[in-house]
């Protein structure tokens, strides 16, 4: 009996299809539109750390909620794989 890796099950396919994916979502998100209407509600940073930019807090949070992320498996995805 052979034992199936995880290498050979479609796993190693999701990696593959994220590139995919983030264009397609960069052709159908108007994300000038959504960061023009986020900006006057963000926070100016004027004490303690800077913030990070409107359009990767916004791109971050919309992958998190479309595949389904908590905080910190969002967290730990975007520390594995670069976007």
């Amino acid at each position: 009996m052979k034992q199936i890796s995880l290498a050979i099950t479609g796993f190693e396919l999701v990696t593959k299809r994220k590139p995919e994916f983030l264009d397609v979502m960069n052709l159908v998100i108007p994300w000038s539109q959504l960061v023009a209407l986020i900006t006057p509600h963000a926070p100016a940073g004027k004490t303690g750390r800077p913030p990070f930019a409107i359009v990767v807090m916004l791109r971050i949070h919309l992958l998190q909620r479309l595949f389904g992320h908590s905080d910190s498996a969002m967290e730990e995805a975007l520390h594995d794989i670069p976007l």
